[in-house]
């Protein structure tokens, strides 16, 4: 199968995920002459906006990058984009979640929003590792010109941002704050990944496939 078709449905994917968490945005409820400060109370809907679509739109350079080096899919690529995407539409719930906790300032109800949050991107990045393992095992997939170099350099980001929201989980434990300083490391992680990785494919293209 080409491409063609898997990019357009990700790309909808991505583009409806990103609608939805906007979505989450409501006008307050204030009394006449206090909107200022109504606005200013939803302060952990925006944060935690901000870091969810810093965070889709950082996945979604890495789709479309990253799948950009191939010329043709096969079934289970198929299967395991369908995995990745649903562990990204997770994304909309524990951002709500954090939100609300942060609202109410209730230190168990931050530590299991912060949790499950870490869950889900756990999961992502866990479903990105199964893709670059498997795509890595079927070079006949990729395009002519990709070096076998390319994925030596970024087999392990994956299992890093793994680690660091691993540990973030087991931080929330003890400080919901470092906790959550580990959950936007891990998003900050990510952005910086990508960037690593747009270099290295630009280098694997001069490669030998």
């Amino acid at each position: 199968m080409k491409t063609d078709r898997f990019q357009a449905f990700s790309d909808g994917i991505f583009a409806i995920l990103i609608t939805i968490l906007v979505l989450e945005f409501h006008i307050p409820d204030y009394q006449p002459g206090h909107l200022l400060a109504a606005l200013l109370a939803q302060w952990p809907l925006i944060l935690s906006y901000v870091f969810s679509y810093f965070y889709v739109g950082t996945l979604w350079l890495f789709h479309h990058d990253y799948f950009n080096m191939l010329q043709r899919i096969d079934r289970n690529v198929n299967m395991l984009n369908l995995l990745m995407l649903f562990s990204i539409t997770l994304l909309d719930y524990p951002m709500s979640l954090v939100a609300d906790a942060l609202t109410t300032g209730n230190r168990q109800d931050m530590q299991t929003a912060f949790i499950v949050y870490d869950l889900v991107a756990l999961f992502i990045s866990a479903t990105f590792y199964f893709m670059y393992a498997y795509l890595h095992h079927h070079q006949v997939l990729k395009k002519p010109g990709i070096s076998m170099a390319f994925y030596a350099a970024i087999k392990f980001d994956p299992v890093r941002s793994v680690t660091i929201y691993g540990l973030a989980i087991v931080a929330t434990f003890w400080s919901v704050w470092l906790g959550a300083i580990l959950l936007a490391g891990g998003i900050i992680f990510h952005f910086l990944a990508y960037l690593r990785m747009s270099r290295q494919l630009e280098q694997a293209k001069g490669g030998t496939a």
